[in-house]
Parts: structure tokens; C-alpha cells; sequence
């Protein structure tokens, strides 16, 4: 399915710094993009770019200096913490490098949590458990802990985690980073079934060169500034 042209996400002229000591270090400096419904979009650049940065800014975990960052039409950047937090349990599903799963809780438990946080009915969490844990192809692990999964298949519980409150967007930090070639490769087909298939939208942060070709959209970090945001006609987005 082809990206839409309504804007999930949209920053305007985003400023951050940080202060160490008497010295104000400044880390975004003017950043303005958008995010499209149905996109799937990587933010790449180097280290020392400015992405966990703009990585937290996103995932309404810090908020810029000055600037706007409209999430689903909402002013996101003045709001109060509990209205953040509540922002973030609904609109985004979030997945990291470093999967962070509860060990002492099954593949099930895991993929409830985020729904528990959302007072949703005991019932409800578990059926919508299992039919995540079925989208990413691990209907059969339902019992096992993160201990006796793969890195691959503990990717594919943090996945199935992220959707689990229905998120206008998934925001993945480096999600192969921890995974050898192979692995990685496989979560990313994952990755555009879900985009495809179930239309949701995609933000990876990535500094790997290689996944360039795989997005809809590319949002290039130099510097603390966007030097590139381009939509990539040629990428190798398949309809599956």
C-alpha cells in the first residue's frame, strides 16, 4: 500500500541543547520534517548527528527548547508530563536495539504489558496478545521467556509489543543492531509486512548505510541539521 499524504508527524524548526556545566552545548539546530501516514521512514546519520536526540524528542521522552513537533495534529512540545506519557501509551510503539523485554515474564505477558498500563480488560489483553504474537510468527513460543528465545525472536515479541495499543507509529531505534546479517534481514522483511499489509507507519533510526534503500522516505542528520529528506522512488518497498 502506497504512503499517504496526511502528516502523522511534523516538526518546525526544532532547537536543542544540553548544558555541561557553564557550557550549553547545542545538539538540534533547526530541525524541520514530517512523517506521512503510512510511511516507512529512516532518520540516518552518524554518530554525533543529533538521532537519540531527535530520537527522544519524537518519543515524547524530552522536548525541544523551541520549536513545534505536531503528533497527529496535536502541539506535543508544552505538554505536561502525565499528558506526554499518555501521549506516547497511545501513539507510539516503540522498539529498541536492546529489545528491553521483562525477563521474568513470558512471551504473552510481554506483549500485554503496554495494555496493561492502558487499563485494558484482562481478556482483551490476551487475545490481543496472541494475535500479535501469531502477526510476528511466534504463536508457538507464547510460554517462553526472553532466556530461551533467539535475538531474533525476542525482536519479534518487542514488535509485537509496540502494537499492542494500536500506535499511530512505531518508532525503532537501531532495531538489527543487535542481530547478525541474517536475522537483521528477516526482522526488516517483517518490518515492511507490517507497513504493507497493516498500512502502519514506520520511523527507524538508523547510522547503517546499507538500509538507505528500504525506506519510502530518508531524513539525513549532519551536524544537528536535516542536510537531506528525500523520498526514495527507487527503494525496494515490495507489495507482499
Amino acid at each position: 500500500m502506497s504512503p499517504g499524504t496526511k502528516e502523522i508527524i511534523t516538526m518546525r524548526n526544532l532547537f536543542k541543547s544540553y548544558r555541561t556545566g557553564r557550557l550549553e552545548v547545542p545538539v538540534l539546530k533547526g530541525i524541520t520534517m514530517s512523517v506521512c501516514e503510512g510511511e516507512f521512514a529512516g532518520i540516518m546519520g552518524s554518530s554525533g548527528s543529533g538521532k537519540s536526540t531527535l530520537l527522544n524528542i519524537l518519543g515524547l521522552l524530552d522536548v525541544p527548547d523551541e520549536g513545534e513537533y505536531l503528533l497527529q495534529g496535536s502541539e506535543v512540545s508544552k505538554m505536561s508530563d502525565s499528558e506526554l506519557s499518555t501521549m506516547r501509551n497511545i501513539h507510539i510503539g516503540f522498539i529498541f536495539q536492546s529489545f528491553n523485554l521483562f525477563t521474568h515474564l513470558n512471551v504473552e505477558q510481554n506483549i500485554e504489558t503496554p495494555m496493561i498500563y492502558a487499563d485494558a480488560p484482562k481478556k482483551y489483553r490476551r487475545e490481543r496478545a496472541r494475535e500479535l504474537a501469531s502477526l510476528v510468527g511466534l504463536s508457538h513460543r507464547l510460554d517462553h521467556r526472553p532466556n530461551e528465545l533467539s535475538g531474533g525472536e525476542c525482536q519479534r515479541v518487542a514488535i509485537a509489543r509496540s502494537l499492542a495499543n494500536k500506535p499511530s507509529f512505531l518508532l525503532a531505534d537501531e532495531p538489527t543492531g543487535n542481530l547478525d546479517e541474517k536475522t537483521g534481514n528477516e526482522i526488516m522483511k517483517l518490518f515492511h509486512e507490517l507497513n504493507e499489509k497493516q498500512n502502519l507507519t514506520v520511523l527507524m533510526v538508523t547510522h547503517n548505510p546499507v538500509f538507505e534503500p528500504e525506506f519510502h522516505k530518508v531524513i539525513r542528520l549532519r551536524d544537528g541539521r536535516v542536510v537531506s529528506d528525500y523520498t526514495n522512488a527507487s527503494n525496494s518497498v515490495a507489495s507482499v
